[in-house]
């Protein structure tokens, strides 16, 4: 899978907040801190979760699928441990904070959450562009997703929550497009994409499946 590919619509634009370096030790640092405080701050909605709108939790749930996506695709990265050099520092970094970011949602929703799908992502994970290109990709669908949803958000807290994480999203793409020689912010304005625009592009990955499946002779099955 290629970006282009994903982009058949020209919807996913570069979606950034500024342009970052290769080197990022003190940003993943302030990642930590970052997950915490969201964590922190979405504990009060955990609480009511049940008397929200029904509209924001359509909304967080659909969130939580890109989510789970991003999560499991950086999970399955770091398990293969099949990337070197520069590479080799994503996924784990890339995937903490994602799941920080699946465990937030699933704390606000509460019993609402959906399940967690299985994928399968077809190799992706395993070489050095095939991952970055993929990465990319789901990074600005990311971005472009909660950008598109952030004016439906009734909440308070829950759009508190969804601007905190669309601009730690923007900057994992601005670094992930920097190591792919991709111009980080090539526009001054974002389009965000709908969320039947973001399903779409998911459903025509293939990425998520009807039962989790791994590569030959690994373990355990990459479900995220």
């Amino acid at each position: 899978m290629t970006l282009d590919e994903l982009d058949r619509d020209g919807v996913l634009h570069e979606a950034i907040a500024g342009t970052y370096g290769v080197t990022r030790a003190g940003f993943f640092g302030a990642l930590g801190l970052g997950s915490a405080t969201l964590l922190a701050g979405l504990a009060a909605p955990a609480a009511t979760a049940a008397g929200a709108p029904a509209s924001d939790r359509e909304i967080l749930n659909f969130a939580l699928v890109l989510e789970y996506l991003q999560a499991a695709f950086y999970t399955e990265a770091e398990r293969r441990k099949l990337l070197r050099g520069k590479l080799a520092a994503i996924p784990p970094r890339l995937g903490a904070v994602e799941r920080a970011h699946v465990t937030a949602f699933r704390h606000a929703l509460g019993s609402a959450a959906v399940k967690r799908p299985s994928f399968d992502f077809g190799g992706t994970t395993e070489q050095a562009t095939p991952f970055l290109r993929t990465a990319v990709a789901l990074e600005d669908l990311a971005v472009a997703a909660y950008k598109g949803q952030a004016g439906n958000l009734r909440s308070p807290s829950y759009l508190a929550a969804a601007i905190s994480i669309h601009s730690v999203e923007a900057r994992h793409a601005a670094w992930v497009r920097y190591l792919l020689g991709r111009t980080p912010a090539a526009t001054a304005f974002d389009k965000p994409i709908s969320a039947a625009g973001a399903e779409r592009l998911v459903a025509s990955t293939h990425f998520i499946v009807s039962a989790p499946k791994t590569s030959a002779g690994t373990s355990p099955k990459f479900t995220g």
